[in-house]
Order: C-alpha cells, then sequence, then structure tokens
C-alpha cells in the first residue's frame, strides 16, 4: 500500500507522459524508494517522449543532518556518477526527492562480493569512482572525514539520551588512537557506503548507487568498509589493496588500512546507535549496533 501524500507527490510530477504505475521498492535506510512505470517514458528536456514504455526509480528522502546527509550533495554526486559511467543517469530532482532510470539487474549480497571473480570486476569500480567522478562534480562538494563524523555521533548519543551514552568515552578515546593511526591521508573521492546493495549487476556490466554518503575522503574508508561490510577474508584484502595500489603491501599501508577498517566499523555502529534514537524505517538497529560494536571490537583488537 502506498501512501496517499506519496501517491500524489509521485503523480504530480510534470515529467510523466502517459499512465503511470507506482510500486514500493525494498531496501534504503536513509530513503524510500519507488518503482515508477510510465506507459510512454517522460519528458527528455528537449520537448520530446521517450519512445515506449520505461521505468523509473523515485528515492524520497529529506535531508538528515544528524548522518550529515545533503540531498543537494547526493543530487551532484549521483549526476558526477553518471557522467563517469558508474551510475544510472538523473531524470529530476528536486528537495527531497531523485529520479533515476531504472536498471533491470541484481544487487549483490556479501556473498557475491567474496567471489573472487565477482571482487575483481568491483574494484575497477572503484578505482573509477576515485579517480573519474571529480572530472564531472559540479559545485560545491562534501569532505566525509569519518573521525569528524563519529565525534558528531557522540554529540548527538549524549544530546539524545542514548542507552550507549556510558560507552561513548571508550568508544571516543579507541577512535582518537584510530585517528593518528590514519595518516597521512590520499585524498579521492569516496562513495563511502559500499554495502552489497549499493553495487548492481544488469548482466553486462557493474553499477555503483545511492550517493547519500559521498565526499572527498581517503581511498583506505571504501576499501576498508567494503572487506569489514562484506566479511572479506584476510586473502581477499590483501590482495584488494595490493591490486589497487599496484605494488606489495606494506607495513605502513596496511597499519593505515586497518585503522580505516576499524574506523568504517565504529561509524557504522554509531550511525546505528544514532538511528536507534528515532529512525521512521522499520529496522532492528539495536541488533544491527550491537552486530557491528562486535566486529569493531574484534578488528580493533587486531592492531593493538
Amino acid at each position: 500500500m502506498i501512501d496517499a501524500q506519496v501517491d500524489k507527490q509521485i503523480r504530480s510530477l510534470k515529467l510523466w507522459r502517459g499512465d503511470i504505475a507506482i510500486e514500493p521498492l525494498s531496501g534504503g535506510l536513509t530513503n524510500i524508494n519507488y518503482l515508477v512505470s510510465d506507459s510512454t517514458g517522460p519528458e527528455t528536456g528537449a520537448g520530446t517522449a521517450n519512445k515506449g514504455a520505461a521505468q523509473y526509480v523515485v528515492r524520497l528522502g529529506s535531508d538528515i543532518p544528524q548522518h550529515q546527509v545533503m540531498r543537494f550533495n547526493e543530487h551532484a554526486a549521483s549526476r558526477a556518477a553518471h557522467a563517469a559511467g558508474l551510475s544510472p543517469r538523473v531524470v529530476h530532482a528536486q528537495d527531497g526527492l531523485l529520479v533515476l532510470d531504472y536498471i533491470s539487474c541484481k544487487a549483490y549480497t556479501p556473498e557475491d562480493i567474496r567471489q573472487q571473480e565477482k571482487l575483481e570486476r568491483i574494484l575497477p569500480l572503484i578505482k573509477s569512482c576515485h579517480r573519474d567522478i571529480p572530472t564531472h562534480f559540479r559545485g560545491a562538494a562534501l569532505v566525509f572525514w569519518v573521525f569528524h563524523v563519529i565525534r558528531d555521533y557522540a554529540w548527538t548519543l549524549r544530546e539524545g539520551g542514548s542507552s550507549h551514552v556510558s560507552a561513548l568515552a571508550d568508544l571516543s578515546q579507541k577512535a582518537a588512537r584510530l585517528e593518528a593511526l590514519s595518516g597521512p591521508i590520499e585524498l579521492v573521492y569516496g562513495h563511502n557506503d559500499l554495502v552489497a546493495a549499493n553495487i548492481l549487476d544488469d548482466g553486462n556490466r557493474l553499477w555503483l548507487i545511492d550517493w547519500d554518503y559521498a565526499g572527498f575522503n581517503s581511498p583506505l574508508f571504501d576499501l576498508g568498509g567494503l572487506v569489514s561490510n562484506n566479511e572479506l577474508p584476510a586473502s581477499q584484502e590483501v590482495w584488494l589493496l595490493e591490486n589497487y595500489y599496484q605494488t606489495p603491501l606494506r607495513d605502513e599501508l596496511f597499519g593505515r588500512y586497518q585503522a580505516m577498517k576499524c574506523a568504517s566499523l565504529l561509524r557504522e555502529s554509531m550511525w546505528s546507535m544514532v538511528s536507534e534514537l528515532g529512525s521512521a524505517i522499520d529496522y532492528d538497529f539495536a541488533a544491527y549496533t550491537a552486530e557491528n560494536l562486535t566486529r569493531f571490537e574484534r578488528a580493533y583488537d587486531d592492531i593493538n
């Protein structure tokens, strides 16, 4: 069942040229997504219509300041990612709403990413994100510095009376140590949310979607996030680093990488803690927090 107000909002867009059908799409923890089928296709912008039926994804979501999600940034990153050949075309963008071409595809699972042949296809996608998006990005761009995010989450949790407040002093101390271990920093354009479901396979090529957290960052954050979010084994972890940098893995690089991987797990844990405070999404955030904290502590112990 689609909310009547949402149905009205989508139908009121001036894009549609024929009758449309609207279906909810599953997934998404910072957006609510819908599949829209237009019987004749929307206006292209040149005053003509696409031939035949067409399908689009409508993403609804306002700014989420507590997660530092700013929709102007998501929209700009989505356009640049399409121009770089990584992501579907942006058909329309306005406050709280983004319309994209729909790609008929399979969303990857962590099990997919742990298959070596699939991992080998993903690595060029990450490299292109880091290298190519800045050449297409227009307007103001954000920086995603995970240690700032962690500090800001700690403030939000204290102010919100989170049940996790008693753990914050220890977690903040660990984050400060990881920040010291993570430098020096090479700056690239990061996706910063490399969960499996954001990588799509249409049978011919891969796509990278969902640019909510995109911004300039260390490449080690995306690499560490890919490993930690999808629980890649140590052998693939080494393969990923050596093939990203095209050089044998050095202890100095691996130490900085381990710090960023830990930070990505801590950020995911605290993202979930903040989401526990008031997310409208129906999801067991408490269980997700516990799972990620366990994985963070295990990874942190590995660098002691």
